[in-house]
């Protein structure tokens, strides 16, 4: 059996998802990562407040840790990883789990990239859209109507694409959408235009604090989103991480790219359920598991 392990991305998030690792061994890299950032960090983990995670440092930071919990909690039960693939911040996720980049590292950068891109986010405005049921020729269609003003940000699945743009640019779309037959249009709870042109000030601060990162061959192949294509070098990721904030999530591939490789079992290892969805449409063929959650 081929296990590719799969991480999520902000959007995962819940209120005390980490909770359930608080008195587990693993809970030793929350007071690391308090260590190296300089601040509280348990509490995004355990409290139960919502309004913890509304802001995309937080939610990120928040996800990225809870991951590494579950995974650092699984990791000796699932045996010998195929591949690792992330979407979104959970690329950053794998790469940590690969051994690419150290937890220190990874702590750090997650908290770098939560700035730089709301920091964006919060210059450009704009959002995303969900087009349910849509194809990828309505997606360019809706793209199309906003040049410019609005891109593809996701290809999840079949059915599951998200478009991403300024506000103006996410109104035409969404209308000439719905004009080319899409059933259903969903504005994202998010603060931004991610994984867009919109984002190209992040990357270009994100390429600084990369810079002096250390990167380590991974312990088995990366998937990158924005490729779906499989890594075993290290430094280029210092490239890749940069173009992955402007670039859209090619997830549906990612996952053809995981098989190619000889997984035949997706592990969504984190919070949420999201990629186990998302593969069920896209692979169906395909056996998908949870990592497991301390009782």
């Amino acid at each position: 059996m081929g296990i590719a392990v799969t991480f999520p991305g902000q959007g995962s998030q819940s209120a005390g998802m980490g909770a359930p690792w608080q008195h587990t061994p693993q809970w030793a890299l929350v007071t690391q990562a308090e260590e190296v950032l300089g601040q509280d960090v348990a509490p995004l983990l355990v409290d139960t407040d919502p309004a913890r995670l509304r802001h995309t440092r937080e939610a990120q930071l928040a996800v990225f840790l809870t991951s590494l919990l579950a995974w650092e909690s699984a990791r000796e039960t699932l045996g010998r990883v195929t591949a690792f693939a992330g979407h979104s911040l959970g690329q950053v996720t794998a790469l940590t789990a690969a051994g690419v980049l150290s937890f220190d590292d990874a702590v750090r950068l997650v908290a770098r990239r939560g700035e730089l891109t709301q920091a964006a986010a919060d210059a450009s405005g704009g959002g995303m859209a969900a087009l349910l049921g849509a194809d990828e020729a309505q997606a360019g269609a809706a793209c199309a109507a906003a040049p410019d003003a609005c891109w593809l940000a996701n290809n999840n699945a079949p059915g599951q694409l998200v478009i991403a743009g300024t506000e103006p640019g996410l109104e035409a779309a969404t209308d000439a959408a719905r004009t080319a037959g899409v059933r259903k249009v969903v504005r994202l709870d998010v603060e931004g235009a991610f994984h867009t042109p919109l984002m190209q000030p992040a990357a270009d601060a994100l390429a600084d604090a990369l810079s002096d990162v250390e990167l380590r061959p991974p312990s088995a192949p990366v998937v990158s989103n924005a490729e779906a294509a499989a890594c075993t070098d290290a430094d280029g990721w210092r490239a890749r991480l940069v173009e992955h904030l402007v670039r859209p999530v090619l997830w549906r591939q990612s996952l053809d790219a995981l098989v190619d490789l000889g997984a035949d079992t997706f592990v969504e290892v984190g919070p949420g359920r999201v990629l186990t969805g998302l593969a069920r449409k896209a692979r169906p063929d395909v056996a998908t598991e949870l990592a497991p959650v301390p009782a």
